[in-house]
């Protein structure tokens, strides 16, 4: 997972969903401040797995159209074997399994 610009922040644009949930989070100042909404992120998700953090100016984003959230299968040379539609809803697992099962070792 890498984590990129806060999709939702209150002093940019808030999402419906965030207020029912009241997650109230103001765009970062600073790397740092990212570094903690990343971290805040992973907890309140349940989220099990190695993040990064996108640098401030956002170059990973700007390469890999990250936003809105997208899930990637990076193959073994690190090429990308798989970009989904804009999730949640363009996430389909299957695909995923597909995927992983054509380009691991079996």
């Amino acid at each position: 997972m890498v984590y990129i610009q806060e999709a939702h922040p209150t002093d940019l644009w808030q999402d419906e969903d965030n207020v029912k949930e009241k997650i109230a989070i103001a765009s970062p100042k600073g790397y740092i401040e990212r570094v903690n909404l990343a971290g805040t992120c992973l907890v309140k998700l349940g989220i099990k797995f190695p993040a990064l953090v996108d640098d401030f100016n956002n170059p990973t984003e700007l390469a890999y159209s990250g936003w809105p959230d997208r899930l990637y299968v990076i193959d073994p040379e690190g090429r990308i074997a798989l970009k989904s539609d804009a999730g949640p809803f363009g996430f389909k697992p299957a695909q995923i399994t597909q995927t992983l099962g054509r380009i691991l070792p079996h």
